[in-house]
């Protein structure tokens, strides 16, 4: 076997190999005497196939295996004698010989592969990190049980115009130039006033409706709404209110307590309670606001190629994903278009942080002791109901840890970045931080 190498761009190189015919007859041989051991033909008993009928039947099928084996097997010893960090899987090229011939004494080819980049980490010391701190207060907490009294709303009917936060319910007729149009029609419609459930224009217009009353309002369509006969143009609404509700909300007392799970419904202890997921919460968001920034420093001060091979197969393996999911929330998926090309610039990333990752827990030893990793664990059966059981789950068997390893190795990264960087802290606002912003 002979080999050359060539360099065609960054990450991609050329090896031109030969590989002896002489090499690819004997395993050829060798294949048809392994089959001619087992297989079956009319006429003859298993493994008396005469070795000729045998090398009729399948030394097609024998020598393009034989040729595929030699040519990796080429490929895998001059890799390791080079040794060339391959990433993906080579596409081997067939090569003719001088003057077009192909040689009946060898066999040339070439490999055209990638490889993965050379990383030389940049030092972090003048990297300015602003990391969002919150400390939880019992405002947050009385904040936090005002909301979770709201997801348990109930609603009394009253005499009076609907105010924001009732509940009322309407009949009502769209018409665009005095044409009704489709889906502008509703019956027994019931809506939160100033819940952003409508349009601004119709949600406004439910303020001061009584039950029984009848008022036409004007609804604008924004240009980009989803029905093209409706964006940009103002339809008329005919809108009749059936009833009005207001809202009541729970008390916090110990049925309220109940309902949130505490058994024998001290206040107190839910209270307690509320504080500590929230102040879970709010570690989780502000461990990920602070990854993320760490992650775009990293990816800035490190600039590298990707192979593209890696962002291919990453790429391919998100659109696998964004499939799952929609399958889990009851979408069919057959006749969506799901493109690779969607998910480059995120796949992309992925890549250039795992081998940045890789290179930083390599260099700096960051990888995920036992006990880093039990804590990753008990913060994950934390809101559990029985948080041994789910620790346990973890535990017995070793693939289950794989998620709690690489977030603790991540965190590691982390904390390694902040300890060398240049960090400042700024405080956030908490209904930013939560999601919570109008």
């Amino acid at each position: 076997m002979t080999q050359e190498q060539a360099q065609t761009s960054a990450l991609e190189r050329r090896i031109d190999m030969t590989v002896a015919m002489a090499e690819i007859d004997v395993e050829v041989e060798k294949r048809l005497k392994q089959m001619s051991k087992t297989v079956k033909m009319a006429g003859f008993r298993p493994g008396k196939v005469p070795f000729k009928i045998v090398a009729q039947q399948y030394g097609h099928q024998a020598r393009s295996e034989a040729i595929g084996a030699a040519v990796e097997k080429a490929f895998g010893e001059e890799a390791q004698k080079q040794n060339l960090k391959v990433a993906g899987y080579p596409r081997f090229e067939p090569k003719a010989a001088e003057g077009g011939a192909v040689s009946p004494e060898k066999l040339e080819f070439s490999a055209v592969f990638e490889v993965f980049p050379e990383i030389a980490l940049a030092d972090l010391s003048a990297t300015q990190v602003e990391k969002a701190v919150f400390t939880v207060t019992d405002a947050e907490v009385d904040k936090t049980i005002d909301a979770l009294r709201k997801q348990r709303v109930n609603y009394e009917s009253v005499d009076r115009a609907a105010a924001k936060d009732d509940r009322v319910t309407i009949d009502f007729v769209g018409r665009l130039d005095g044409v009704e149009f489709e889906g502008g029609k509703g019956s027994d419609f019931a809506v939160v006033v100033g819940g952003g459930q409508m349009l601004p224009d119709f949600d406004k217009g439910l303020e001061g409706l009584k039950a029984g009353e009848t008022k036409t309002i004007d609804v604008a369509f924004p240009e980009g709404y989803q029905a093209p006969n409706l964006a940009g143009k103002t339809a008329q609404f005919d809108i009749t209110g059936k009833k009005v509700e207001a809202p009541k909300l729970p008390e916090v007392d110990a049925e309220f307590a109940k309902l949130l799970g505490i058994a024998d419904g001290d206040v107190t202890k839910m209270r307690a309670e509320v504080r500590a997921n929230l102040e879970r919460e709010v570690k989780k968001r502000l461990q990920s606001k602070v990854k993320n920034l760490i992650m775009d420093a990293l990816i800035e001060a490190n600039p590298i190629d990707v192979p593209k091979a890696l962002v291919d197969m990453e790429a391919q393996y998100m659109v696998e994903g964004a499939k799952q999911d929609f399958k889990a929330r009851g979408m069919p998926t057959d006749n969506l278009p799901f493109e690779p090309a969607w998910f480059t610039p995120q796949a992309t990333r992925r890549v250039k942080l795992g081998l940045l990752l890789a290179e930083l827990v390599k260099t700096k030893d960051l990888k995920a002791k036992p006990e880093q990793v039990r804590a990753v664990v008990d913060e994950f059966a934390a809101t559990f109901e029985d948080p041994q059981e789910v620790v346990r789950w973890y535990y017995s068997q070793p693939q289950r840890l794989q998620e709690a390893e690489s977030l603790a190795t991540e965190n590691n990264v982390v904390e390694w970045v902040l300890s060398v960087a240049k960090v400042s802290e700024k405080t956030v606002d908490f209904d930013e931080l939560m999601g919570n912003g109008a």
